[in-house]
């Protein structure tokens, strides 16, 4: 294959590429002018079927898997039935011999990520959330920390660190209420876990709740922008230290869609936010005696109550 490409050494154009190397060689002066050039093309030999396109290797790895995609399994039991007698018989027997000599710790790995997998998905996080929560289920066992512990509570307190360390806003309730264990065992693990494993986990923002909760109730940016407003403030009055973030987030929520007169009832609000009514009645409380607001929420009852008296006489009219 020839270039229309000069060499820097005797200016020839008379160039051939080698494929095989992976070099750009001058004809004239035998000067190797670029080496170690990396072949972009399709594989030829590992195609089965001419008119079918096949990469140049396998999927991807996967740190949710077991064996991150490495190996490969004898076949699924369907399959096999499918062959003749006597090569099921041997299929069967080496599938057998297969799953015996993998160890304890794959083992394991390969229900733990089948249920990670499982609540992921439920939850609906982002693959960098999976990747992460398996990553830090491998070192929990590899450290031989699950133990004397169920599997299910590792990987709930695994996925709960992966949400908090990418900011993803998800509760204990909810991790809970996917994995079919309490949310006091999952606390519990947890902060056995980062202990012993020394991962610093960023603390919980009320501010990253905001917008999860706006969405599933369908308020507008408005009421989002004056609810991250009433939390700054609080903030800054120390109303945030020692209180939940999931609480303390709705309640602001509650606040500002009062304020915006897109008014929702608490129930509705300690629903999405997984909460009772007697936290938002609590810290809804707290954010207008402390905040100033309860001056402007009277003014705005004022005029709603305005506003529905003069209705009736309008329609008279």
């Amino acid at each position: 294959m020839t270039y229309v490409k000069r060499c820097p050494e005797c200016s020839s154009i008379n160039l051939t590429y080698d494929d095989q190397k992976g070099e750009i060689i001058c004809n004239d002066c035998g000067l190797i002018i670029e080496e170690k050039m990396v072949d972009t093309g399709q594989e030829g030999g590992g195609q089965f079927d001419k008119g079918e396109k096949r990469g140049r290797s396998g999927a991807p790895l996967s740190v949710q898997k077991f064996d991150k995609g490495l190996t490969t399994n004898v076949g699924e039991i369907s399959d096999i039935y499918r062959l003749d007698h006597g090569q099921t018989r041997k299929f069967l027997r080496l599938k057998k011999w297969q799953e015996r000599v993998s160890t304890s710790i794959e083992r394991n790995l390969r229900l733990a990520m089948a249920e990670l997998r499982r609540e992921t998905s439920f939850l609906n996080l982002p693959s960098v959330v999976r990747d992460e929560a398996a990553r830090v289920y491998n070192f929990v066992l590899q450290r031989g920390l699950v133990r004397g512990r169920s599997m299910e509570s590792v990987i709930a307190a695994c996925i709960y660190a992966a949400c908090r360390s990418y900011n993803i806003p998800r509760t204990l309730d909810e991790i809970a209420a996917t994995s079919d264990v309490a949310r006091k065992e999952i606390g519990r693990t947890y902060r056995f876990m980062i202990r012993k494993l020394g991962i610093k986990v960023p603390p919980s923002s009320p501010k990253d709740y905001i917008s999860r909760f706006s969405s599933i109730l369908h308020l507008s940016p408005k009421v989002q922008n004056e609810a991250l407003k009433i939390l700054a403030k609080a903030d800054i009055s120390e109303l945030t230290s020692g209180r939940g973030p999931a609480g303390i987030a709705a309640a602001a929520r509650y606040v500002a869609a009062l304020l915006n007169i897109e008014k929702r009832t608490q129930r509705e609000v300690a629903d999405v936010a997984g909460i009772t009514e007697v936290t938002i009645r609590n810290r809804y409380k707290e954010l207008i005696e402390r905040l100033g607001i309860e001056d402007k929420l009277k003014e705005f009852e004022q005029k709603k109550a305005a506003a529905a008296a003069s209705a009736p006489e309008a329609k008279k009219k």
